[in-house]
């Protein structure tokens, strides 16, 4: 992180909405949840990772306030990756409740949902063989594996023939680290491939309430891709 981000980006930011740090019911996502309201730090209540991450994201925003959309700015882009790098490396990121993952598929925490709807965070779970479909993004998105270990597919978007076709297959451990910007330039797959659980933390350019809905582009895919 640069000298001048980490001079701001500690600085308290009432602008973020954070979650109760150990409830199931608030910190499981459901479309349309809205987030409980931030405490008010002080000496004796130290930041927590997540509100720490809050304010290095508003002064990321306050940095690249100049640009039309500040994803665009590759002081954005190299600092959401410093940022999810530097939070997912906590030990105290997460309560054992939002590390709670579903038998069906991945599952959801939302974590903090930023009150102009410029971010929101949330922490995904994911069991041994579940996967997201392949996709593109409407928005921004960066994303850090926090425990086990995840594989990536990429794939590459035809236009004439409206589907996406699988480039490759790569392993991503512990602290790996991936930040897009939205459309079908960025087209992937994220799956669970072993025999333990995995968590991977997620930022997107979305209020919190449309995570399940303004992030994700589903795309058609050319051949059936089996996960390595």
């Amino acid at each position: 992180m640069s000298d001048d981000l980490r001079a701001t980006a500690f600085e308290h930011h009432p602008d973020s909405l954070l979650l109760p740090h150990a409830t199931p019911q608030a910190t499981s996502f459901h479309a349309g949840t809205v987030a409980a309201a931030m405490p008010t730090p002080d000496d004796d209540h130290p930041r927590t990772p997540i509100e720490r991450l809050c304010d290095t994201l508003d002064a990321m925003f306050e940095a690249c306030a100049k640009f039309p959309e500040p994803s665009d700015s590759t002081f954005f882009a190299r600092s959401m990756r410093l940022a999810l790098a530097e939070a997912a490396a906590d030990p105290a990121l997460l309560a054992p409740a939002q590390r709670e993952g579903a038998p069906d598929t991945y599952r959801r925490h939302l974590l903090a949902a930023d009150r102009h709807g410029r971010y929101a965070i949330a922490a995904l779970v994911w069991q041994p063989g579940h996967a997201s479909p392949v996709h593109a993004h409407h928005t921004w998105c960066g994303y850090a594996v926090v425990d086990g270990c995840l594989s990536e597919t990429i794939f590459e978007w035809d236009g004439a023939q409206h589907s996406a076709s699988a480039l490759r297959s790569q392993a991503r451990a512990r602290g790996a680290v991936s930040f897009v910007r939205g459309g079908r330039g960025a087209i992937h797959r994220l799956g669970n491939c072993g025999d333990a659980p995995a968590v991977s933390l997620h930022i997107y350019g979305v209020e919190g309430a449309q995570i399940g809905t303004h992030v994700n582009d589903i795309v058609r895919v050319a051949d059936a891709v089996e996960l390595v």
